[in-house]
């Protein structure tokens, strides 16, 4: 199994306090040596990738995240970084710079490829269908450029997006920013998620890593909420874990474990009901500021932990201000697939009679 591990880095530093990402879920990213290691390697790789990026136009280059895939490999000196940075451009202004850096011989299961050419999908999509709402943000550019780095040369690739300033939903979810969201806002997320998960399937594609940090507020600042009853409108992203319906992916489990459906912790692959289980956990957490299911930080096993929450634990209960949400939940939440929604369609048909 492969997994990844990532450190948040300060604008143009790492901070001490790091954190760990596992997008395979593999438990071996809590390693202290191993976060050391890959904070040295940033101390090494960024300032080549600052000097890559003024070569390509960049300013105001501000590195925000990196993470290293570890893979065991029959070539151990191969490597895969990926980066997120932000940065300034002449002609596309403030954006969003997702990148990776592999060695020539490398074979790894996160492809920027694959992201690439699911986002140019969505976007001739959305242009064919001018009245639709856009799923994801548009790709700007995307490049390829052979990168002398660590000793050897390297292959980068990097595709940007527009900067979004209001960040993404599960900013507004924090204890800081929750307090001043009211009811029609919070109403406003979930019907906008809805409609962007259910346009998503509609193009072919399922998303497999649903939840707050990958949605994105565009439009207007949040705060313009409450003077013009507008609310920022939202956005899919990180695209990494998605496939097609046709194909649906097989990884077992793979995803976010706060929001993986129960019968992925059983093997089964991804499906439509998958994504509307992540869209329940998500709608829970917009109403009630935090997730109907947790563990405590100091589990010795969180994956065994993460799956008797999911599969075990009842359905939450809403309090009454939210009491009319309930049935939506319990068919969003529900354990087995078949009592579960067959389509984000359906959701939103129930939403909407509100």
């Amino acid at each position: 199994m492969k997994g990844v591990i990532a450190v948040l880095l300060g604008l143009h530093h790492i901070t001490k306090n790091s954190i760990v990402k596992n997008h395979t879920m593999k438990n071996n990213a809590s390693n202290p040596s191993i976060i050391q290691a890959l904070q040295a390697h940033a101390e090494q790789l960024l300032p080549t990738m600052t000097q890559v990026l003024i070569a390509l136009q960049y300013s105001e280059i501000a590195h925000q995240r990196l993470a290293q895939q570890n893979t065991e490999t029959r070539h151990p000196n191969t490597h895969c970084y990926q980066g997120l940075t932000r940065a300034t451009h002449p002609q596309f202004g403030n954006v969003m710079i997702k990148w990776q850096l592999t060695s020539h011989d490398s074979d790894f299961s996160f492809d920027l490829n694959h992201e690439v050419a699911i986002l140019k999908a969505l976007d001739s999509l959305s242009k064919i269908q001018s009245n639709s709402m856009a799923i994801a943000p548009s790709l700007l550019v995307y490049h390829s450029v052979e990168v002398q780095d660590l000793g050897a040369s390297q292959q980068l690739m990097a595709f940007v997006m527009p900067h979004y300033p209001n960040g993404n939903l599960a900013k507004q979810l924090t204890a800081q920013q929750y307090g001043s969201l009211t009811t029609k806002q919070k109403h406003h997320f979930i019907v906008q998620a809805a409609h962007l998960i259910a346009n998503l399937h509609h193009a072919g594609w399922l998303h497999n890593d649903i939840k707050p940090s990958n949605l994105l507020l565009a439009d207007m600042p949040i705060g313009s909420a409450d003077k013009n009853g507008r609310v920022p409108n939202l956005l899919l992203t990180d695209f990494a874990l998605a496939a097609t319906l046709s194909e649906p992916t097989k990884l077992s489990p793979a995803g976010t474990p706060a929001y993986l459906a129960p019968e992925r912790w059983h093997g089964q692959s991804a499906t439509i009901q998958s994504d509307i289980y992540a869209f329940g956990i998500m709608m829970v957490e917009i109403l009630m500021g935090e997730r109907p299911f947790n563990i405590v930080a100091q589990s010795r096993d969180p994956m065994i932990d993460w799956a008797t929450q999911h599969c075990q634990q009842p359905v939450p209960k809403l309090p009454s201000e939210y009491s009319r949400y309930q049935f939506i939940v319990d068919g969003a939440l529900a354990k087995r697939v078949e009592k579960r929604y067959k389509r984000m369609e359906e959701v939103l048909v129930d939403l909407e009679a509100f």
